[in-house]
């Protein structure tokens, strides 16, 4: 007897799990197991097509998209630079901040729009290229550096050849013999535009190998050895575009239903109708009712009022539920998707609202900080470090005193509560137990705390050089005790 053989009389003739087997319920079923690099090879491009088709003419879908980043990026992810020198993080900050205004290539936001932007490209396509363009010093940046956004269809995804050097090229990417992404291979202009872009070059569909340490490539890894990223409608593209078919079908049948107000019926088609003239050449009789009619009939006739068949009682259900999953499955709530709060009181919507920022903020800090702000954040110090911008010493032959000039911390936008007195109540609660900093509290508003002190300073001597006093300031006591009387007389004493 065989191993497989004993293997089975050991466990029984019953698959060990429900899922196996070729019972009834799993005949019809035959799963693939593609590899992460393969599963997008071939799906990819159509994906990517579907999905920017729904985001145009699908309102669910863009609101899902613009719900997403609207919460994901906001105002914009703010650095914070963590160098100790307080005189040295202050120039590092107006630095940037200058530069942040003209970081955009083509000149139409500033870099807290592009990272709107890059967002909303990985949503909808999967992912995003982001390119590093360093300037000349003539051109009179504050740092010569500005970034470009390239939607993922400038890097072919068909693509797979070995190249000169040696190295794979995978998907548009190539790799050295350690797996390590050296360049990325992009047509000049975008596929579907061709000679209309403006810099397609000749014909625009050659490709150009850039290297990688000026590419950011942002997507969302959902597999170990992902190279590409997969767009975020793909699990509600079918629901999405046949729940709008459906709901477009529903407005359809009320309309026609609705033209139609009433039937009269007579013995002989050429009787005139309701007292009226004959039919027109298209053999259509119109009678017309007013408000207060008494309309006497020829023999024959009788009116039939239409009565048009409604959607029925399950349909708001229905098209609720049937949002649900697709909100599930693009990763905002429900309410996010259509807007419908009729069904929610402040506990729900709070549970929901914690759990989706949890979702989003794991986006932030494990994706488009990690994958775009930290290495346009490292180029643009490193570009002004070369120009004498900023004086780091140690920046280039150091490592571990770069990784300290380097230190920046992320912050991104508060979230706003649906009653922020409970949720300022609990946060003054828990700096007052020693669990929370008045710098993490300030943060986690998108502030940078050390702005914020300066500014209550400034308010604060601005008031006291003018004699203002407000009840908002706290250093001065609202409710001051009550001043002592004078005191009682002392009682006379009788003489012993």
């Amino acid at each position: 007897m065989g191993f497989w053989s004993r293997l089975k009389l050991a466990f029984g003739a019953t698959p060990t799990y429900d899922g196996v087997g070729s019972g009834r319920r799993a005949l019809a079923w035959m799963p693939g197991n593609p590899g992460a690099v393969a599963a997008l090879l071939t799906t990819q491009t159509e994906l990517r097509a579907k999905s920017r088709d729904l985001v145009r003419r699908n309102a669910w879908a863009a609101a899902g998209i613009e719900a997403f980043v609207a919460n994901a990026i906001g105002t914009g992810i703010k650095p914070q630079s963590l160098v100790e020198d307080p005189s040295l993080r202050e120039t590092i900050q107006a630095l940037w901040r200058d530069w942040s205004e003209e970081a955009d290539a083509q000149g139409l936001t500033d870099f807290y729009g592009l990272q709107a932007l890059a967002c909303r490209a990985m949503l909808e396509g999967g992912e995003a290229l982001v390119r590093l363009r360093y300037r000349r010093p003539e051109d009179g940046l504050a740092v010569a550096l500005q970034v470009q956004v390239l939607e993922p269809e400038h890097l072919p995804v068909t693509l797979n050849r070995l190249a000169d050097n040696g190295n794979v090229i995978r998907a548009g990417i190539e790799f050295d013999r350690l797996g390590r992404r050296v360049a990325y291979h992009l047509y000049r202009s975008h596929p579907e535009d061709g000679l209309l872009a403006p810099m397609s070059g000749g014909s625009g569909m050659e490709t150009v190998r850039v290297p990688a340490a000026e590419i950011v490539h942002l997507f969302r890894p959902l597999r170990p050895g992902q190279i590409r990223g997969e767009p975020w409608l793909a699990r509600a593209l079918v629901k999405l575009n046949e729940l709008d078919q459906y709901d477009d079908a529903e407005l359809v049948r009320k309309k026609t239903a609705a033209m139609f107000a009433g039937f009269v019926t007579r013995d002989q088609p050429e009787d005139a109708l309701m007292g009226e003239g004959p039919a027109d050449a298209s053999g259509v009789a119109l009678a017309g009712l007013e408000p207060g009619t008494l309309q006497i009939l020829e023999p024959g006739e009788d009116v039939k009022f239409s009565q048009p068949a409604d959607v029925g009682g399950s349909y708001a259900e229905f098209m609720r539920q049937q949002f649900r999953a697709v909100a599930a499955a693009m990763g905002v709530t429900y309410e996010q998707l259509t807007g419908d709060l009729t069904q929610v009181n402040y506990s729900s919507i709070r549970a929901g609202l914690l759990e989706f920022r949890r979702r989003c903020e794991a986006i932030q800090h494990g994706v488009i900080v990690h994958q775009l702000c930290r290495p346009v954040w490292r180029a643009w110090m490193a570009q002004a470090v070369l120009e004498g911008r900023l004086e780091l010493p140690g920046f280039a032959r150091d490592a571990t005193r770069r990784r300290a000039w380097l230190a920046c911390k992320w912050i991104p936008q508060g979230w706003q509560w649906v009653d922020p007195q409970k949720e300022f109540n609990a946060m003054l609660t828990a700096i007052r137990a020693g669990l929370l900093s008045r710098s993490e509290a300030v943060s986690s508003f998108g502030y940078d705390a050390e702005d914020v002190d300066r500014e209550i300073a400034a308010d604060n001597a601005r008031a006291d050089a003018l004699g203002l006093v407000f009840d908002s300031d706290p250093r001065h006591d609202r409710n001051p005790p009550a001043a002592a009387s004078d005191p009682a007389p002392p009682q006379d004493r009788k003489a012993p």
